[in-house]
């Protein structure tokens, strides 16, 4: 049965080198770290005291003031990300007024929610009483209200939810709005993940697992993903959405077409709450399930945007799952890591990085790999894209993602070809 195209018609970000993706993606080519010393409050008694956080944000002319003032950073993220992915499609005054509502749905998640005002809340319970909660308190936190807001301000009335699995999330996103437009449900989708966990309690909580890099005296250096001397991933935060549309609705439009999507895949690993599979079973199988979905042979992917971390464990196991996948042909593959530059985004990991790889097929460029000096013996002879930006012309791109609980999740895009 042949199915329906999808396309990506817009592109909307928030991150730690601001929210405009031309400047977002240049700063990845030239190499930058936008990691950096945490500014946002104390902690000088935490073991880890810097992240690549979100800067100098400002919502005007997507978020009135006084509801961005009063909404978790994660909503305002979602809202703005939303909005400029919609912008970038083309869909401002009579375009957007002419959209059948009814046929357009959000699908935007986060691993962790409303941190800020969840940490908020309660200090405020322990040291004022709860007679000082805000009646925002619940709403706030849920992981939902940042698409749900985005749907409310737009009045999309067509599917609306979240999915929250951990740094697996916007992949998760992705791939069932994908699926809506695919069985008849929508026309296009706003998809994709936010998060904004750079707090006492966000940190403190990674802290406590040893999750994290200590490297405070270089924290741009911190972010090593297959390196040797790598010890634990760098949080970051911001959000990452996609205007997913069926090819016929995106023609009938005029719209821009920056990528097709080709297919998608979810699985679980049933082994560790935390730790991945050695042997890589799990990705390795979720990976060969999205190249079914996408219809193509394995050999016509070129390039991957791994989730590569920076912890011990993931790095290898995520590259063991690849070999099992691709075995020799790996060698011919280039790989990238966008979080040795803006650090692990959690829940807005994939969106983010989804991006990063249309934006590879757009520019014919791949981001490189930055930190990254002495490579685990596994992974030599492997092009990591170490260092320096590098020439690629995209035949289909591999954008993984990975969480706690095992969910593993794996995007295909390729350049559009029309039709004919």
């Amino acid at each position: 049965m042949n199915k329906k195209r999808i396309v990506v018609t817009g592109m909307g970000l928030v991150s730690c080198f601001g929210s405009d993706i031309n400047h977002f993606y240049q700063q990845l080519l030239a190499g930058k770290s936008g990691v950096r010393p945490i500014a946002g409050f104390p902690c000088e008694e935490f073991p880890t005291r810097f992240a690549a956080a979100v800067d100098q944000f400002n919502p005007d002319g997507y978020l009135d003031k006084k509801q961005a003032r009063r909404v978790d950073p994660f909503i305002c993220y979602t809202v703005v990300a939303g909005k400029r992915a919609l912008e970038m499609g083309g869909l401002t005054g009579e375009a957007f007024d002419r959209l059948d509502k009814e046929r357009c749905g959000i699908l935007i998640g986060s691993g962790m929610g409303g941190m800020n005002v969840f940490y908020e809340g309660v200090e405020t319970l322990l040291h004022k009483g709860h007679k000082r909660l805000t009646p925002f308190f619940v709403p706030y936190i849920i992981t939902n209200m940042g698409g749900a807001l985005l749907g409310i301000e737009l009045g999309f009335r067509g599917p609306n939810y979240s999915i929250s699995t951990a740094c697996a999330t916007a992949n998760y996103c992705i791939a069932a709005a994908a699926n809506h437009i695919r069985n008849g449900h929508a026309d296009l989708m706003l998809c994709g993940g936010a998060e904004s966990a750079i707090n006492p309690i966000g940190l403190a909580g990674f802290v406590a697992i040893k999750a994290l890099s200590e490297r405070n005296e270089a924290p741009e250096q911190a972010s090593r993903p297959w390196d040797q001397a790598r010890d634990g991933f760098v949080m970051g935060e911001g959000a990452g959405v996609l205007l997913l549309e069926s090819l016929e609705s995106a023609l009938a439009r005029g719209a821009p077409i920056y990528a097709e999507y080709l297919g998608g895949a979810i699985n679980c690993d049933a082994h560790h709450m935390t730790d991945p599979r050695a042997d890589g079973l799990g990705v390795s199988s979720c990976i060969e399930e999205a190249i079914k979905d996408a219809g193509i042979d394995k050999s016509q992917i070129n390039y991957i945007n791994a989730h590569a971390t920076s912890t011990p464990a993931g790095d290898l196991c995520e590259f063991q799952a690849l070999q099992n996948v691709f075995g020799e042909g790996l060698s011919s593959i280039a790989m990238n890591a966008t979080k040795s530059m803006i650090g692990h985004c959690l829940g807005a990991a994939g969106g983010i990085e989804a991006i990063a790889t249309v934006m590879a097929i757009q520019t014919g460029m791949l981001h490189p790999t930055i930190n990254s000096e002495n490579l685990e013996p596994a992974v030599a002879g492997v092009n990591i894209v170490s260092s320096v930006a590098a020439p690629c012309q995209v035949r289909a791109a591999l954008s993984n993602s990975f969480g706690f609980g095992g969910h593993n999740s794996s995007l295909i895009f390729a350049p559009y070809l029309s039709a004919g």
